[in-house]
């Protein structure tokens, strides 16, 4: 995805952002009253992004205790909606956060954001999502890089969210959140 902060206005807020002519194949994101448009994004991007949520939903339908879902609208405040690129969301707790709106109004149990190339791509995801997401509660945080097969492991440790591991090809990727959930991590890169 190519990222642009439009600082055309000072503070932006759902409501504007609604009125603002809508771009086909733009996604718009607030944190903290500041916009941020990204654009379509590299297929191998998408082709990560459907592989954790199916290997995620593969594991939940089983058990029944949830459901991952592709890029939802997470509605934090009137100036902070994002859209993640997959959730992990307990079938109890989405009880409680889906709106009326069709958006997600607080946070899910776990969010994974795939890496775009481009520097301010990368400060989006692994700063100020990193410090979004943990502000508002989310247990676990995954960002996947699909250009070096690696992702980054974020869990609530001792009160703070940490970074507790860097998984590569070759590892297997699970989560105390998810009992029994297993995957390989080059399974979610591969092309084939």
């Amino acid at each position: 995805m190519v990222e642009a902060t439009l600082a055309i206005h000072p503070h932006w807020t759902v409501d504007l952002l609604r009125q603002m002519p809508q771009v086909a194949g733009e996604r718009y994101e607030l944190i903290q009253g500041e916009l941020h448009a990204t654009t379509q994004s590299h297929t191998r991007h998408q082709i990560a992004c459907t592989r954790l949520a199916t290997e995620l939903n593969n594991w939940s339908q089983p058990t029944g205790v949830g459901i991952a879902i592709g890029a939802p609208g997470l509605v934090y405040a009137d100036n902070e909606a994002v859209a993640p690129d997959v959730v992990w969301v307990s079938h109890q707790r989405l009880a409680e956060l889906l709106g009326d709106d069709g958006k997600l109004h607080g946070s899910p149990e776990l969010i994974v954001e795939v890496l775009s190339p481009g520097k301010a791509n990368e400060v989006r995801d692994r700063e100020l999502k990193l410090e979004l997401y943990a502000r508002h509660g989310v247990r676990e945080y995954w960002i996947a890089d699909w250009r070096t097969s690696m992702i980054s492991v974020y869990r609530w440790v001792e009160a703070d969210f940490a970074l507790v591991e860097t998984l590569q090809s070759g590892e297997i990727l699970t989560s105390p959140l998810l009992p029994g959930f297993a995957c390989a991590v080059e399974r979610l890169f591969a092309l084939a």
